[in-house]
C-alpha cells in the first residue's frame, strides 16, 4: 500500500471543529497582527516549556536571526555550530556578517559533538548554536560549561524538537535562547510560517520584542535596527489549539519509532536511530543509516513509500560557503552521515500496518 511521508489532512480531520472555530474567530474579529491570540499563545508556550518568556515571530529562520541580533553578534564574530542541519542555522550567522565555525557531529546522535565544539571556542567566539536535530537534544552540559566560563551565549535551535527534553528539562529553556519553528511539517506546526523564541532573561525578552517590530519602541521611534517578524493571529490561533495535543502526538511518534526499531531488529544494512541517555527523543524524523542510500530511496519512491533525505550535503560544503575554505574530508562524520541518512514516514496518525509496510519496503530495497 502507498504510505505518504506525512499526512497533515488526517491531523486536521482529527481537530477540524476546533481549528475551524479558532480561525473563524480571528476572521470575525478582524484583528490579524499581534492580537490577543499571539499574546495568549506566548503565555501558554512559555508555560509549556517551563520558561518565563516566549516571544513569537514570523518563522524559525527569523527566530535564529533575532536570537543572534539580541546577543549582539556583529560582522567578524565567530559562532560555533554544526554542519549537519538545515541551512537556516548557518545562514542566520552569515546574514549578520559573522563567521560560521563548524564542529563535526556525533555519528550516533547526528548532533553537534560537544567536545569538538568546545575545542572550537576561542577569543573570537561570540555565540554557540546547538541544533537538536530530528527531535533529539544535543549534549548541552559541556557546551554550557565551556561557554559559561567565557560568558558566551548558547542558543538552541529547537526547530525540530518541541517537546523534547535534555536531562528532564524542556529543550529551548536549557540555553540562553531557544529558537522554535512552527512550519507545517513540524511536531507543532501552524498553517503557514511561524516561529518563537524562549528565554529566561527578561532583558533579552524585551529586546527581542523590540527587534521583531523594526526595532521600534514606541512605534515609529527606533531603538535598534530590527526586522519585521510578527506572528499572524490566525497562526497563533491554530497553534493554541494544537499545543494541547502536542504531547500526545509526540507519545505516538515514540510508539511508532519503537515499532520500527522492533521491525528492523536484526536486519543487516540498517542502523536505527540512537537515543542518547540524556535525551527524551520525540522523533520529528525517524532517520536511519543505509548503504546505497540513493538506490534505496529511488526504490521506495517507486513503491509509493514516502521517504526523504535530510540532509544530502553538509552545510560546510555548500556552494555559498566556499569562502570559508572548508573542503571535503574536513568534517568526516557529517559527510559520512549525509551520504547514508534516510528519513522514513513518521506521523501520529500512522497505523501499525503502515509502519510494517514501510519497514518491509526498506528491507526489500536493501
Amino acid at each position: 500500500m502507498p504510505v505518504p511521508f506525512l499526512d497533515l489532512k488526517k491531523q486536521y480531520a482529527s481537530i477540524k471543529s476546533e481549528i475551524d472555530a479558532a480561525v473563524m474567530g480571528v476572521i470575525e474579529e478582524c484583528n490579524f497582527i499581534m492580537g490577543p491570540n499571539v499574546a495568549a499563545f506566548e503565555k501558554e508556550l512559555a508555560g509549556y516549556l517551563e520558561a518565563p518568556h516566549a516571544v513569537a515571530c514570523a518563522s524559525g529562520s527569523d527566530a535564529l536571526l533575532l536570537a543572534l541580533m539580541a546577543v549582539g553578534i556583529k560582522p567578524g564574530d565567530e559562532v560555533v555550530t554544526t554542519p549537519f542541519t538545515f541551512f537556516a542555522t548557518a545562514g542566520a550567522i552569515a546574514r549578520l556578517g559573522a563567521v560560521p565555525v563548524f564542529a563535526d557531529i556525533d555519528e550516533r546522535t547526528f548532533n553537534l559533538d560537544a567536545k569538538k565544539a568546545v575545542d572550537k571556542i576561542n577569543s573570537k567566539t561570540k555565540a554557540v548554536i546547538a541544533v537538536h536535530l530530528y527531535g533529539q537534544s544535543a549534549e548541552m552540559a559541556p557546551l554550557l560549561a565551556a561557554a559559561g566560563d567565557k560568558k558566551i551565549p548558547v542558543i538552541e535551535d529547537c526547530a525540530q524538537a518541541i517537546g523534547a527534553r535534555y536531562e528532564n528539562k524542556p529543550v529551548a529553556s536549557v540555553g540562553d535562547i531557544g529558537c522554535l519553528s512552527f512550519f507545517p511539517t513540524k511536531n507543532l506546526g501552524c498553517y503557514g510560517d511561524g516561529g518563537a523564541l524562549i528565554t529566561r532573561n527578561p532583558e533579552i525578552a524585551d529586546k527581542l520584542k523590540i527587534l521583531r517590530v523594526h526595532g521600534a519602541k514606541p512605534k515609529y521611534f527606533h531603538k535598534f535596527i530590527g526586522i519585521n517578524s510578527r506572528l499572524d493571529e490566525i497562526q497563533a490561533a491554530v497553534l493554541r489549539v494544537k499545543l494541547k495535543y502536542v504531547d500526545g502526538w509526540n507519545r505516538r511518534r515514540k510508539e511508532i519509532a519503537a515499532e520500527y526499531d522492533g521491525l528492523f531488529k536484526g536486519a543487516r544494512g540498517v542502523s536505527v536511530p540512537y537515543n542518547a541517555p540524556y535525551a527524551d527523543h520525540i522523533y520529528h524524523q525517524y532517520a536511519i543509516l543505509v548503504d546505497n542510500r540513493d538506490a534505496v530511496l529511488k526504490k521506495l519512491n517507486a513503491d509509493k513509500i514516502g521517504a526523504g533525505v535530510y540532509y544530502p550535503e553538509p552545510v560546510h560544503l555548500q556552494e555559498c560557503f566556499k569562502y570559508l575554505g572548508y573542503k571535503k574530508g574536513d568534517l568526516p562524520a557529517s559527510e559520512e552521515v549525509s551520504s547514508r541518512i534516510l528519513s522514513l514516514p513518521i506521523y501520529p496518525e500512522m497505523s501499525g500496518a503502515e509502519v510494517k509496510e514501510v519497514a518491509d519496503a526498506v528491507m526489500a530495497a536493501l
